[in-house]
């Protein structure tokens, strides 16, 4: 037997911005919500799925240096050019992590500026 993710869990300051962000990026919704301010979102199926769920949870406490873990995207339905537009209309913004350029992904921040890449390769849907 072996484990699998089943959450990820971020630390922000402001878990509504960043459950609207995320649940328009990925498709989530918010499956809870903790007295705490914690939301935890996800798969419009509910917990315990294929995809790990997100926790996202409030702290005032302010980001130090560039994130050591990132979430990396496919597009489903989409080419990487539209992605990338889409991305950035929702509020996503390029991030400099001292990539070349010639990179075959976007680097991105989303709105606290947590970085993840967008890459090239297209999934098809679950």
């Amino acid at each position: 037997m072996a484990s699998r993710i089943s959450e990820l869990v971020l630390d922000c300051r402001d878990p509504e911005l960043l459950a609207r962000f995320w649940c328009e990026v990925l498709d989530f919704v918010v499956l809870d919500r903790d007295d705490d301010g914690s939301l935890e979102i996800g798969p419009r199926e509910g917990f315990g799925g294929s995809q790990p769920t997100i926790i996202l949870s409030p702290s005032a406490e302010p980001r130090k240096a560039k994130s050591r873990l990132h979430i990396d995207l496919n597009a489903t339905d989409r080419d990487q050019d539209a992605e990338l537009e889409r991305l950035r209309e929702l509020g996503a913004r390029p991030a400099d992590i001292g990539q070349t350029g010639e990179e075959s992904w976007h680097v991105l921040a989303d709105p606290e500026g947590n970085e993840f890449c967008l890459l090239r390769s297209r999934l098809e849907p679950l």
